[in-house]
Parts: structure tokens; C-alpha cells; sequence
């Protein structure tokens, strides 16, 4: 089983955001921070979602996936597979198309001192001089 790690950082609401994904595969560990538009917080948080299930469809495409996340907004819509904000819900349909393409993906919420290599990567975008 694959662990892995997102989050999502946004300077202002919306603002400069970036996304964190930290994978930790029994031989590798890989680390992507990635920046993205202006955008919310939450909004941030889905997009980190995505862009990991998307590098792990293309490197463990068959892989049984662990997500962990700070945000309980998207742990909650993917496990309840609804959000009642308009603006999340494509982001949730694009994540759960993602997941269905893997055997098995767990989704768990973690407190963020749990997750502070996803949320350095994160903030790493929205900084890059700050490496």
C-alpha cells in the first residue's frame, strides 16, 4: 500500500496557492510541490488531491492507495461523495473519476502535525525562494 500525503496552501482567500504531495512507496519516496492559480484554500486542497492521483495513475497505476489530508471539507466530500458548494464540485467529480481507476484508495483525515512534509511542499510553491 502506497502512502500518501497532499495539501494545499493559498496566501489570501482567494490568492497564490500551491499544492503539497508527498509519496511514500516501499522503494521510493517521491515530493512534488506544485503552484498553482489564484484560488481558496479548500480550493488549493482539492487541486493537491488531484495532481497526486494523477501522478499515482501514472507511476503506480494499480497500486491499493492510503490518502492522507488536513482538510476535513475534502475528506468528507470524497467519503460522502457530495460537497454543497458549487465551486468544489467539479473538483470532487475529477477526484473521484481518479479514484475509480484504482483498485482501492483509502482517504483519511490527519491533524497537520501529522502532515508537515505536504504542508512544506505546499507553502514551497507559493515561496519558491524559501527552498
Amino acid at each position: 500500500m502506497i502512502e500518501v500525503y497532499v495539501d494545499g496552501a493559498s496566501q489570501g482567500d482567494p490568492g497564490p496557492s500551491g499544492a503539497g504531495i508527498y509519496i511514500k512507496h516501499p522503494n521510493e519516496q517521491i515530493e512534488q510541490s506544485i503552484m498553482l492559480e489564484e484560488m481558496s484554500n479548500h480550493e488549493a486542497e482539492f487541486h493537491a488531491l488531484i495532481h497526486a492521483l494523477q501522478l499515482c495513475q501514472q507511476r503506480f497505476p494499480n497500486e491499493i492507495l492510503s490518502v492522507r489530508s488536513d482538510s476535513k471539507l475534502v475528506v468528507d466530500s470524497v467519503e460522502k461523495q457530495f460537497t454543497k458548494n458549487s465551486r468544489y464540485q467539479h473538483l470532487l467529480r475529477k477526484s473521484e473519476s481518479l479514484i475509480a481507476s484504482f483498485p482501492y484508495v483509502f482517504i483519511k483525515w490527519i491533524p497537520s502535525k501529522q502532515n508537515k512534509r505536504a504542508d512544506q511542499l505546499a507553502r514551497q510553491a507559493i515561496h519558491p525562494k524559501n527552498k
